[in-house]
C-alpha cells in the first residue's frame, strides 16, 4: 500500500489572508520593513526635492505680484492709509498649480503602491523579502496605477466642482447684479444645498474605488481596475463595511499625523519668512512661504509615515475580496 500522499506546498497568500486583513496588513510590513522603509525614503526624498524645485519655480513666476504688493503696500504707508493686499492673483496662481503637485503625489504614490501591493503578492513565497520584493516587474504597472488616480480624482471630484461653480453662479451676491434665484425660495434652497450633497456622493465614491490602485498593481488596466473596484465594494456581501471599515482609521490616522506633523513644523514659518525676507527683501513672498512651509512639511512627513500603511492594507484587502469574487475577462 502506497504512503499516504502529504501536500508539501508553499503556503499562499490565500492561506495567509485568512488571518486578516489587519494580520495580513502588519505581517507584510514587519516582514519587508527594511525594503519599504528603503523604498519610502527614495520615494520621499524625490517627491521633497520635486516639489521645492516646483515651488521655487512658481514664485518665480508669481514675482512681479509679489512685487506689485510690495509697492503698493509702500505706497500707502507714504499716503499714511491702511494696505490690505488682494491675494486673488495668489490664488489664481495656487489654482492653476494644484494639478501639479497633485501629479507629482500620484506619481510617488503609484511606486509606493506597486511595491506595497507586490509585497502583499509575494507573502506566500518562502524567498527573502529583498529578493522577492526586486524581482523584475515590469515598470508599465507604473502608468495603470498613475492613471486610475487621475480617473479616480475626476470621476470623484467634477461633480463636488461642478456643484460649487453653479452655486456661487446663482446664490451670491454680486455689487451689480441682482440674484439670480430669490433668496428662500425652493430652488434657492435647493440649489445652495447641492455642494453638500455632491460632496457626499463624492466620499461615497471615493470609497468605492479605493480598491482601484491596488487592482492595477495586479495588472488590470486602469478601465478595468476601477470597475473591478466598484463590483467588489458595492456587489459582494461585506465588500463596503470591510472597505469602510480600513479607510475610515487609515483616514483618521492619516489627518492626525498631518495635523500633528504641521504643528510641529510651525516654529519653521517665522525662520522661512525671516530669512526669505532679509534675502529677498520682499516681505509678502516670505509670508507665503512661511506659510507654506509647514503644510509642506507636514503632508510629506505623513505620507513617509501612513501610506505604506494605507498602500499595504488596500492591497491585502483587494488580494482578499477578489479571491471571493474573481475578475471576469471578457
Amino acid at each position: 500500500m502506497p504512503p499516504p500522499h502529504h501536500d508539501t506546498a508553499q503556503p499562499t497568500t490565500a492561506t495567509i489572508s485568512e488571518r486578516g486583513v489587519t494580520a495580513d496588513t502588519l505581517a507584510v510590513l514587519l516582514r519587508n520593513r527594511g525594503t519599504l522603509t528603503a523604498a519610502t525614503a527614495r520615494v520621499v526624498g524625490l517627491a521633497a526635492l520635486a516639489w521645492f524645485l516646483t515651488t521655487v519655480t512658481v514664485f518665480a513666476l508669481s514675482w512681479p505680484l509679489f512685487t506689485h504688493m510690495r509697492n503698493e503696500r509702500i505706497r500707502y504707508h507714504q499716503l499714511e492709509d491702511p494696505y490690505t493686499h488682494d491675494s486673488s492673483g495668489l490664488g489664481l496662481v495656487g489654482l492653476w498649480t494644484l494639478p501639479l503637485y497633485l501629479l507629482l503625489l500620484g506619481v510617488g504614490s503609484a511606486v509606493l503602491q506597486n511595491v506595497c501591493s507586490r509585497a502583499v503578492a509575494t507573502a506566500g513565497s518562502q524567498q527573502p523579502p529583498r529578493e522577492a520584493l526586486s524581482a523584475p516587474s515590469p515598470r508599465a504597472r507604473l502608468v495603470p496605477i498613475l492613471s486610475v488616480y487621475v480617473l479616480r480624482g475626476l470621476i470623484v471630484w467634477s461633480l463636488p466642482v461642478l456643484s460649487y461653480e453653479l452655486t456661487t453662479r446663482l446664490t451670491s451676491n454680486t455689487l451689480d447684479t441682482p440674484l439670480p434665484l430669490a433668496r428662500g425660495t425652493w430652488p434657492y434652497v435647493l440649489v445652495s444645498s447641492s455642494p453638500v450633497a455632491a460632496v457626499s456622493m463624492a466620499v461615497l465614491l471615493r470609497l468605492a474605488l479605493a480598491l482601484a490602485p491596488a487592482a492595477a498593481a495586479s495588472g488590470l488596466r486602469p478601465g478595468q481596475a476601477l470597475r473591478h473596484s466598484w463590483t467588489l465594494t458595492t456587489r459582494t456581501r461585506t465588500g463596503a463595511i470591510r472597505v469602510l471599515a480600513v479607510a475610515l482609521p487609515l483616514a483618521a490616522v492619516t489627518a492626525a499625523a498631518i495635523r500633528l506633523v504641521t504643528q510641529l513644523a510651525l516654529p519653521l514659518r517665522p525662520l522661512t519668512r525671516g530669512f526669505l525676507e532679509q534675502a529677498t527683501g520682499n516681505f509678502f513672498a516670505a509670508y507665503y512661504a512661511g506659510i507654506l512651509a509647514p503644510v509642506i512639511i507636514g503632508v510629506l512627513t505623513a505620507a513617509a509615515l501612513t501610506f505604506p500603511l494605507t498602500a499595504t492594507a488596500f492591497a491585502a484587502l483587494y488580494d482578499r475580496l477578489r479571491q471571493r469574487r474573481p475578475m471576469r475577462t471578457t
